[in-house]
């Protein structure tokens, strides 16, 4: 959560921990990593010994921005949101995850999240899917993209596969990210 930008008492509302639970929590972190600030953090770029991501390599090669794997969406109710999304309007519900929802949407993934206030406007985050986050992520920053995290893993599905993602702002300051799935060994 601290990868994504929230601040302590938006984790601990979320985790339904204290604030200093949290705080415990992040200094140990960064202890154990070997960071001094928790801006680092969020730029930090561990891949876990047991990723898929760690196996994933190639020949290196131009990034190419996929089609929008991922729209998010802030809702102020996630159940009525499900409902609305899923039954209403038909959109095959892939999963929720405590306050997120995954519909599909055509191959392009709807992510609901309920925040505690509406987001009042602020456009969609868009997703791009990309084969490989890492090229991606050190092509992009070489082309003067200014990523506020390092590629982080997101989640990894009961079926193994992670998600992978990295977050930017667009000259406007609007919110993109490149997304990448990776796939256990077949």
């Amino acid at each position: 959560m601290v990868r994504h930008g929230m601040p302590n008492r938006v984790i601990a509302q979320r985790r339904g921990v204290s604030v200093d639970a949290v705080k415990f929590h992040v200094a140990n972190a960064l202890l154990k990593l070997g960071l001094e600030r928790r801006a680092e953090l969020r730029t930090w770029r561990g891949v876990p010994a047991d990723s898929l991501l760690r196996r994933q390599g190639g020949p290196a090669m131009a990034v190419q921005l996929g089609v929008i794997g991922q729209i998010a969406r802030s809702v102020s109710d996630i159940q009525t949101a499900v409902d609305f999304y899923g039954k209403v309007l038909g959109l095959p519900h892939l999963y929720t995850f405590g306050d997120l929802a995954f519909f599909d949407c055509g191959g392009t993934r709807l992510f609901l999240s309920a925040l505690e206030e509406s987001a009042g406007g602020d456009p969609s985050c868009l997703y791009f899917k990309v084969d490989d986050i890492n090229v991606a992520y050190d092509e992009l920053r070489g082309r003067g993209v200014e990523f506020e995290n390092a590629p982080h893993l997101i989640h990894k599905h009961d079926d193994g596969v992670e998600e992978w993602m990295a977050f930017f702002p667009d000259p406007d300051g609007h919110l993109l990210a490149i997304m990448a799935q990776v796939p256990p060994p077949e």
